[in-house]
């Protein structure tokens, strides 16, 4: 998939090849000069994990391109590494970097169960759904141990609240049992990240994520449990994965999906500088053109903050991105849907049950 050699500098597991600078910061680390050091300034690789404690869980979102009401993340930073993530730039806020900070600093929320039982017994709550990794992805690698999503579904079927989940790991498997108990009283829906059916271009786009394959058995067999499955064949990427949209939606359909959705890629804020630096590494015979086509579909721009095309861009490209889209769903997905949730089960324990 690679047009040369990767760079001969490149972090290998790492989805970003550099820290980039935080706007918030006065000062930060740097070799200004390399010459007159003895031995080369060492950065350490490994993986921190750090214990965070919120006062709230829930965060509303306010987005006209968004019908997400409500959120949830219990982690921050996510050791996927992916380079287009746009909840890189979030990192910032907490003192950290965008680029290996990201994937290096992981913020836990070990709280957040509890956090999540105190907002449900609020009076004016009363059962909206909720997304679950509506920033960093609730099943990356240390959830195994941790288990912080797992007692949160725990809490999200005591109370009887929907829950939408997004993920591209597998471990949400470990999890059947509970996905089961909700999707009995139609209360979860699971969204599987699929972009990209190429290996290659997944372990330099997304380089600790599960294989395609592993994504399609998880659609498979959560499917194949009667739950609810969309597919997200986001982002797509202009040169890089945008001749593979009806091949995804297709193997999405054929492991059970019940719906599709997409973005195009933009890139936001230290998102642009990360993406740029990747992409040559990673690219060097068409990074240009990447870079090109993907400011085709922003008016000009690699970053696009605009309500309304953000998400979709616009342009001939992004059309021609949107038709291609549509087409691969009709043919694939005809006369398929996403059962609705149920938004009338909410009960407190011990409280009155839901009426009927």
């Amino acid at each position: 998939m690679k047009d040369e050699k990767a760079h001969t500098d490149y972090f290998k597991g790492r989805g970003a090849q550099l820290n980039t600078k935080n706007p918030y910061l006065r000062s930060e680390y740097a070799a200004e000069h390399p010459e007159g050091i003895d031995e080369p300034m060492l950065e350490n690789s490994a993986t921190r994990y750090i214990e965070e404690f919120p006062r709230k869980i829930v965060n509303k979102v306010d987005s006209p391109d968004l019908n997400l009401m409500y959120s949830l993340n219990p982690y921050q930073g996510c050791e996927h590494g992916c380079i287009y993530c746009y909840a890189r730039n979030s990192h910032q806020y907490w003192g950290y970097s965008a680029g290996l900070d990201f994937e290096r600093n992981i913020l836990v929320k070990k709280n957040a169960p509890q956090l999540l039982e105190d907002f449900f017994n609020r009076k004016s709550w009363t059962g909206t759904p909720i997304v679950v990794s509506g920033n960093t992805d609730c099943y990356q690698p240390i959830e195994r141990k941790l288990q912080i999503t797992r007692r949160l579904l725990e809490v999200f079927l005591k109370y009887r609240n929907p829950v939408s989940i997004i993920t591209k790991n597998a471990l949400i498997l470990r999890d059947l049992d509970i996905l089961q108990e909700l999707n009995q009283m139609d209360l979860v829906h699971v969204s599987v990240s699929l972009t990209s059916l190429n290996e290659q271009l997944r372990q330099l786009l997304e380089p600790r994520t599960v294989t395609a394959g592993g994504r399609l058995k998880v659609i498979t067999q959560l499917s194949g449990a009667g739950i609810p499955v969309r597919v997200m064949t986001a982002p797509i990427i202009p040169a890089l994965n945008s001749d593979e949209i009806p091949r995804l939606i297709q193997a999405a359909a054929e492991a059970g999906a019940s719906a599709a959705g997409y973005t195009m890629v933009r890139l936001n804020g230290a998102i642009t500088q990360l993406f740029e630096d990747w992409v040559r590494k990673s690219f060097p015979d068409r990074a240009e053109k990447v870079l090109h086509l993907i400011r085709e579909c922003h008016g000009g721009q690699l970053s696009d903050s605009r309500f309304g095309t953000r998400m979709r861009g616009e342009g001939h490209l992004a059309e021609m991105v949107r038709r291609l889209f549509d087409t691969s769903v009709s043919r694939y997905l005809k006369d398929r849907s996403m059962r609705p949730l149920n938004t009338q089960r909410f009960q407190r324990p011990g409280g009155q049950l839901p009426l009927f």
